[in-house]
């Protein structure tokens, strides 16, 4: 069995340091993510939940400190479990509700994958994906999904399982981000201009959040890493630095973090409205304050919008 690679930071701060900045960025409050969590409070300060994830933090003599879960201990996974009810999905499972959303899209089963279970995990069409009438190929790339609570997003991308760390090879994968690509290596590889664009489109159309940073910062680290897979995989070669860039910034708003109970961004707040005028107050209000995310599909490229109003609209 083929064991998954860990990301190192180290080695992307020096190669790109643009982009470990741009993963490890809160695009709600301009600064870092933070740790929301205190299992790295034993390395000192600069660790607590309150802190923010910065580069120095995990990189050089920190290089690994923050590691996929099958890369953890049996005691730090229980801990997990039980202080943040932190679960992992196998992935034949996820495939299998991966299928379900399919399903409901294409109106019968087994376009992209079918048969998941945990003896043989699921098979995979091998031929071209089919689409009729209104629903398009198009339409398939710009449907938005949501990964709630999506530790390192295994309902997204299928680098690997997370619950063994065995590699999943690319053209067996079965993310709904990966179902995109596929999708687009399909029909959008004739102009490399069209290509581009419905990566990038596959992108702005997936999102996830989670409470801690340092799932999303694995999270976002694992979106990434799947564009380069892809590519290497259909074109032979991975993304040129201009592509990345842009493929990151739509991960750092798309994947974001949040409490998924007050929609906000934990250990953040903003002055809170005053209902009265007063006047001998020590100090003002405050109130958490709203994760913000792109709507990628507005008129103006990209208009920031607080996600508890997306929810409200689609209640």
């Amino acid at each position: 069995m083929e064991e998954l690679k860990d990301i190192h930071e180290s080695e992307l701060a020096e190669r790109d340091r643009r982009t470990l900045d741009l993963l490890l960025c809160d695009k709600t409050t301009g600064a870092r993510i933070k740790w929301a969590t205190s299992g790295y409070a034993s390395y000192g300060r600069g660790y607590n939940p309150s802190d923010e994830i910065t580069p120095e933090r995990i990189t050089g003599d920190f290089e690994g400190i923050i590691r996929p879960r099958f890369d953890k201990t049996l005691d730090d996974q229980v801990k997990r479990t039980r202080d943040n009810a932190e679960v992992f999905t196998p992935s034949w499972v996820c495939c299998a509700q991966n299928n379900k959303v399919d399903e409901a899209w294409f109106g019968h089963e087994g376009a992209i994958c079918s048969n998941a279970n945990p003896t043989t995990g699921w098979d995979v069409n091998p031929e071209r994906i089919e689409f009729e009438g209104r629903q398009t190929w198009q339409r398939y790339v710009d449907k938005r999904v949501l990964e709630v609570s999506c530790s390192e997003a295994p309902y997204l991308v299928s680098r690997y399982d997370v619950a063994t760390g065995e590699i999943i090879p690319v053209e067996r994968r079965m993310g709904l981000l990966d179902r995109k690509l596929r999708v687009v290596c399909e029909n959008a590889e004739d102009s490399d201009e069209l290509f581009e664009k419905w990566v990038v489109r596959a992108y702005e159309a997936t999102y996830g959040f989670d409470l801690q940073g340092d799932n999303v910062l694995l999270a976002r680290e694992n979106l990434l890493a799947t564009l380069d897979e892809w590519l290497l995989w259909r074109r032979g070669e991975p993304a040129e630095p201009r592509l990345r860039h842009k493929v990151a910034n739509r991960v750092a708003w798309n994947v974001f973090q949040m409490d998924g109970i007050s929609l906000s961004v934990p250990y953040a707040t903003r002055p809170a409205p005053q209902q009265t005028l007063e006047i001998f107050a020590d100090q003002q209000p405050t109130e958490p304050l709203p994760v913000k995310v792109r709507d990628w599909r507005d008129c103006t490229g990209g208009t920031a919008i607080e996600f508890k109003r997306l929810v409200k609209e689609v209640r």
